[in-house]
């Protein structure tokens, strides 16, 4: 049974089913009148996407900042040759083929104390200087972007799985069901999110053991925290909207009709009303993705959100902010990747959305 996103992609690439031509590269009419027969919307939408080309170039940005990041080892041990998790005071560098110590005294505006070295602009030596413990900033940026992606990406996901499973349930069956699940993601969407992520937070971590729930236990200082924290406190922004797109598919015919072909509640909710409201929920994850990654970003420089020995976009940043008149690329680079990376991800969203709606009136030639 073909679902709504196919019926109405088939209407926009046959031009809305009147008598017109048909769009370049539709190839012939088949046999009895009926639609040629590549009708995957999926296809279509893949197409729309391929020849968005400002939507691809934010995509090789988004996958050039994952590849720099996951060759975080690479780069420490074969090109640095440091260990960015070991505080270096008392190293050494070279800089224009002479030997210069990490921290350099008298440094800053009053000459005074221990500046660390700045950008050598030199991949094998320091390239973006160091922090205030003499660890290089470049290696650390791209093992902080790893915590970074990670935790974004995987709250991300996870909470637009328990809102997808939830809207699900609750639009299908409506009733209390709905009541009861639309009044606590009401709850949830009262507080503000960064408001409600620092309580949590602060709660969790002033806990030695960190959270646990039966024989579920996530230590403090892991990554896992933050994951189900920033997860958690996003469900109700993507529950909204699939919720929506669940009640105004819910009564269409084609779930009456396998309602009466004898379809339990199962199969109506995940062969029928799930593939039609899929699409909702992939147009949402990169813009979920880069917000959970700006929260992060911001629980991390407050201090609730990464925990040492891990390090985050935000950490660094926290860190730079007593360098940022001597040294402030320490600050600078963490928020350039943030930016670059949240940027990428937006402009992915909104040409994923382009190639997804089923009333856009774009035409895929040849």
């Amino acid at each position: 049974m073909a679902t709504l996103l196919e019926q109405v992609e088939v209407d926009t690439e046959l031009g809305g089913g009147g008598g017109g031509p048909p769009p370049p590269g539709a190839g012939p009419p088949a046999r009895g009148g009926g639609p040629p027969p590549a009708c995957n919307p999926w296809a279509l939408a893949a197409r729309r996407l391929w020849r968005n080309r400002i939507a691809m170039a934010a995509l090789l940005l988004f996958l050039v900042i994952v590849v720099m990041c996951l060759a975080a080892p690479l780069y420490a041990d074969h090109v640095a040759h440091v260990n960015p998790f070991v505080p270096n005071l008392n190293g050494h560098t070279v800089v224009n083929g002479k030997v210069v110590p990490v921290m350099q005294r008298g440094g800053g505006i009053l000459k005074l104390g221990e500046t660390p070295i700045g950008p050598t602009w030199d991949p094998s030596h320091y390239f973006l200087g160091a922090d205030s413990t003499g660890r290089d900033v470049a290696a650390l940026l791209l093992y902080a972007g790893q915590s970074s992606l990670l935790i974004g990406i995987g709250s991300a996901v996870l909470c637009s799985l328990a809102a997808t499973v939830i809207a699900l349930i609750a639009g299908f069956f409506g009733g209390v069901t709905d009541s009861v699940a639309s009044r606590i993601m009401d709850v949830i969407w009262a507080f503000p999110v960064i408001l409600l992520a620092i309580c949590i937070g602060t709660e969790l971590l002033t806990h030695s053991n960190g959270f646990q729930f039966g024989p579920l236990h996530v230590d403090a200082s892991s990554l896992w925290l933050p994951t189900l924290i920033i997860g958690f406190i996003y469900i109700p922004y993507v529950y909204r909207p699939v919720r929506g797109q669940v009640l105004s598919v819910v009564n269409k015919e084609f779930v009456e009709a396998a309602t009466a072909q004898g379809a339990g509640n199962t199969r109506l909710i995940f062969s029928e009303i799930l593939p039609n409201v899929v699409s909702t929920v992939i147009v949402l994850l990169p813009l979920i993705v880069a917000t959970t990654i700006l929260t992060e970003s911001a629980l991390s420089f407050l201090g609730v959100g990464v925990q040492p020995p891990n390090v985050s976009w935000g950490t660094l940043i926290n860190d730079g902010t007593d360098l940022v008149y001597t040294r402030p690329w320490v600050t600078i680079a963490p928020g350039l990747m943030i930016l670059l990376t949240v940027l990428s991800l937006n402009v992915l969203g909104d040409g994923v959305r382009d190639a997804l709606d089923p009333r856009a009136k774009l035409r895929v030639e040849g």
